[in-house]
């Protein structure tokens, strides 16, 4: 199964990815996750011995429904979901955190991101961040996400991945929303549905884009609409471990 799902990320037009994060800050993938592999994960949800934390998005005002994170050793296609994602995405990232360095500590030649993720969770420990972050988010009628950005230490991964576990049929509502903060500008927001097992790649805080000046930084937001009818389950992968 885990071969067959690196193949599927494998053959994504990954060039495609990179040039559609540079212009919006977000990039829509194919479907990677079958039928049966969403239903599969929609279905650990049910079992708390596969989970670290469960926390009820009201309780905090963070929204109105709840998520689980997954712990460790996580399922064997999170990992490769997040094993593979992250060696695709670390070259974008590390383009990203050049462009936005001062000028002062740009050209080091050194990448702020390693190659692979087993390189960079060895970072992420080293700074005291040890709890994994991948996690099934679960919403039904009248619930949603506020606005926000998924930090859990000083070091943060500038992408991560959502994917659609449940069918468009499932539910109405419940877009996932991306809204870019522009300096001196108002606001810019998107709202995207994703089909089942797809998914959509976003910046977690900020972009760089280009201006007369030269590059400026963009703050990203990302939240789920209001879900209207039914039920909406997604997996959220996070590439930084959490303190």
């Amino acid at each position: 199964m885990t071969a067959a799902l690196a193949g599927r990320i494998d053959a994504i037009d990954w060039p495609a990815v990179a040039s559609a994060l540079d212009v919006k800050g977000f990039a829509e993938l194919p479907p990677l996750l079958r039928e049966d592999e969403c239903a599969a994960l929609a279905a650990m949800y049910g079992d708390d011995r596969r989970f670290r934390s469960r926390i009820e998005m009201e309780r905090f005002r963070f929204g109105v429904g709840e998520y689980k994170y997954f712990a460790a050793p996580l399922p064997p296609i999170v990992q490769t979901l997040r094993a593979e994602l992250y060696a695709r995405l670390a070259p974008i990232a590390n383009k990203w955190s050049a462009t936005l360095k001062p000028r002062t500590t740009a050209g080091t030649g050194r990448d702020e991101f390693p190659a692979t993720l087993d390189a960079f969770a060895a970072k992420c420990h080293r700074a005291g961040q040890t709890r994994p972050t991948p996690l099934l988010l679960s919403y039904k009628a009248g619930g949603y996400n506020c606005l926000h950005q998924d930090i859990y230490g000083a070091l943060a991964f500038p992408l991560q991945v959502v994917f659609a576990l449940s069918r468009p049929t499932d539910y109405t509502g419940g877009e996932l929303l991306l809204v870019e903060q522009r300096p001196r500008a108002q606001s810019r927001g998107h709202a995207v549905s994703i089909p089942q097992g797809a998914g959509v790649v976003f910046a977690t805080r900020e972009r760089p884009v280009g201006g007369t000046r030269g590059a400026y930084r963009v703050v990203m937001r990302h939240g789920v609409s209001t879900i209207t009818s039914g039920e909406r389950m997604t997996l959220g992968i996070i590439f930084h471990d959490a303190k």
